[in-house]
């Protein structure tokens, strides 16, 4: 069974995250301002951590299968009905891109940064939407 007060506190996180990158951040300063980009890479590492961390509770508890990678756990709770199969794929990439900063694959783009900034922080918010939506029931 699901553990809906770690869940909730996750949601939360991600949802703090997006509305500090809303509020706080600068995207069109980025490629002059590492203060500024590295706020953003930080704050979305953390948005997207705690997703794939949501994502992996749920795998787990619910016994719903066992993921190659984290990219797959979006899948994974797409054909258990968790999410639609369009929030999953762009999930799945914001995963890959998480990889990227943190693993430093090559110098992290500050347009790739800004994009996802100006962009994709819906679907964070989007999952955050699923998730509650599905516990309820």
């Amino acid at each position: 069974m699901t553990d809906a007060d770690l869940v909730a506190k996750k949601l939360a996180l991600i949802e703090t995250c997006v509305r500090e990158l809303r509020t706080l951040c600068k995207p069109a300063d980025f490629e002059r301002d590492v203060v500024q980009e590295r706020f953003a890479e930080h704050t979305l590492q953390i948005a997207i951590q705690a997703s794939l961390d949501v994502a992996s509770h749920i795998a787990s508890d619910d016994r719903l299968g066992e993921p190659g990678s984290n990219r797959e756990l979006f899948g994974i709770l797409s054909r258990s009905g968790w999410l639609p199969v369009e929030l999953a794929e762009s999930l799945a990439r914001m995963a890959g891109f998480r990889n990227i900063l943190v693993h430093g694959y090559a110098a992290v783009n500050p347009k790739l940064v800004r994009e996802v900034v100006e962009k994709r922080l819906g679907d964070l918010l989007a999952f955050v939407t699923a998730i509650r939506s599905r516990l309820k029931e």
